[in-house]
């Protein structure tokens, strides 16, 4: 091979959730792997087996598929679903006959190999990515975590394949989010494995400067490999033009509707929302306004049901209509067709869980709408520094039930008066967080590692 062949970089992408996944990081993941392709390099994707989509967790968006670039390869290495099987049928003789035994081993097993429960699908994607770079080279590996069991993978890949790899902490290993504590206690395997894999990498990539500063300072030897690539917003799932006008204000003879759009988890101030939107409602500019909630409650198929109650529904999702909070479920939304979820929404509430390293991905495609956004979640939360300079933005600063119902009142409030001047600013705030242009420097550092590396390949413009 020389210099001038025009061999396009082999990149193989560890990204467990990916269409038809619906997990929270299945946008990044889609994202990454489609900026990649476009920029020239020819792309593999390791994935989750679609029986544990399908069968396992029940959590598919099935016309996120058709979003993904058709000259990306797909691949979907096998995971042991041991520990999610509970049809006697499907088990084994061992199993079946000596479940304490066959339990204890497999534990044993796992442990021994790497501390988490998708162990197995990061050992089949080392053999089968070590089958494929034999036919032909990869020129290096990129895993997004969680699980980070793909960690591993890309560090026994990069280690036998000798080529460089990339981790992307789209989620914290060792850190607790909502305490923000050391998630392990000393000692646990996983501080060694979080070492060996940071240690080793090319480069460390984290979402937000909270998490890469929380790490340098864990791992300093390593901090001059870390960066940070913020979520972002992605133009072909949101119809969405910065050049465009701005949305027109909300008709002041028409109650207002204030949307959430995401899946409802258990660490956010549900109940705080629900409350303070209530309060709101006895306000006259709040009359008969809605709180619309499109999408799953839990991340699985039965967890909706804690969820009612937190929300003052019902068991089947009704409210009293003599107690009228004004909250509605509106079920999930696919991906390719919250556009128009946007379109139908005066004001866009950004229910988040509290922490210093979280940010949420939701909140950059709720700037792009231009569109008032309420925040009801812990204030110093990460997601401040992309909210700054959003001139739509209302926040209590605190989860105190009648300070939040003043933002929403605030909220309603621009949603009829907010000049298309202000809404136009909001956009092109929005506009620096296209998920294309924060994932340019990634590219650039992973293409320049591929040269350094293995400079007999010649890397596509």
């Amino acid at each position: 091979m020389t210099d001038t062949d025009p061999r396009r970089p082999r990149l193989l992408y560890l990204a467990f959730y990916f269409p038809p996944s619906r997990a929270s990081g299945v946008y990044r993941a889609r994202a990454t792997a489609n900026h990649f392709a476009a920029a020239g390099w020819d792309v593999t994707v390791f994935a989750a087996p679609l029986s544990f989509l399908y069968d396992v967790i029940g959590s598919v968006d099935e016309k996120l598929v058709d979003t993904v670039d058709p000259r990306i390869t797909v691949e979907r290495p096998e995971l042991n679903l041991y520990r999610w099987e509970h049809e006697l049928r499907n088990m084994s003789w061992f199993r079946g006959m000596a479940p304490g035994p066959a339990k204890r081993f497999y534990e044993w097993r796992e442990e021994k190999q790497f501390p988490e429960q998708y162990v197995s699908w990061a050992r089949s994607a080392v053999g089968r990515a070590l089958k494929l770079h034999r036919r032909e080279k990869f020129d290096a590996v990129l895993a997004t975590g969680n699980p980070f069991a793909a960690f591993a993978a890309a560090w026994a890949i990069g280690r036998l394949a000798r080529i460089p790899y990339v981790i992307d902490y789209r989620d914290s290993w060792t850190l607790d989010l909502f305490s923000n504590e050391p998630a392990f206690p000393p000692g646990h395997p996983a501080w060694k494995w979080e070492k060996r894999v940071i240690g080793h990498s090319a480069v460390t990539v984290f979402v937000n400067n909270a998490l890469r500063e929380w790490h340098a300072k864990r791992y300093p030897q390593a901090a001059d490999r870390m960066m940070v690539v913020p979520n972002g917003w992605d133009p072909d799932l949101l119809d969405v033009d910065a050049n465009v006008p701005a949305p027109a204000v909300a008709h002041r003879h028409r109650p207002l509707q204030f949307n959430y759009l995401g899946t409802v988890t258990t660490h956010q101030p549900v109940e705080e929302m629900a409350t303070a939107f209530e309060i709101a409602r006895r306000h006259p500019d709040l009359s008969g306004a809605e709180l619309n909630i499109y999408g799953h409650l839990g991340f699985f198929q039965h967890s909706h049901a804690s969820f009612l109650p937190r929300l003052g529904l019902d068991a089947h999702g009704r409210v009293d209509p003599t107690l009228d909070t004004g909250i509605r479920l509106r079920g999930p939304v696919s991906k390719i067709e919250v556009s128009s979820v946007y379109q139908g929404s005066d004001v866009l509430v950004f229910l988040a869980a509290g922490s210093r390293y979280v940010t949420s991905g939701k909140i950059f495609e709720y700037m792009a709408t231009g569109r008032p956004i309420v925040s009801v979640h812990a204030p110093d939360i990460a997601a401040r520094e992309v909210l700054e300079g959003y001139p739509l933005w209302f926040t209590a600063d605190s989860l105190n039930v009648d300070h939040l119902a003043q933002s929403f009142i605030a909220a309603g409030k621009a949603a009829r008066d907010a000049s298309p001047e202000l809404r136009a600013m909001a956009r092109r705030h929005a506009g620096m967080f296209v998920r294309d242009t924060l994932l340019e420097p990634l590219e650039a550092r992973m293409r320049a590692a591929v040269r350094r590396l293995l400079p007999a390949v010649e890397v596509a413009s």
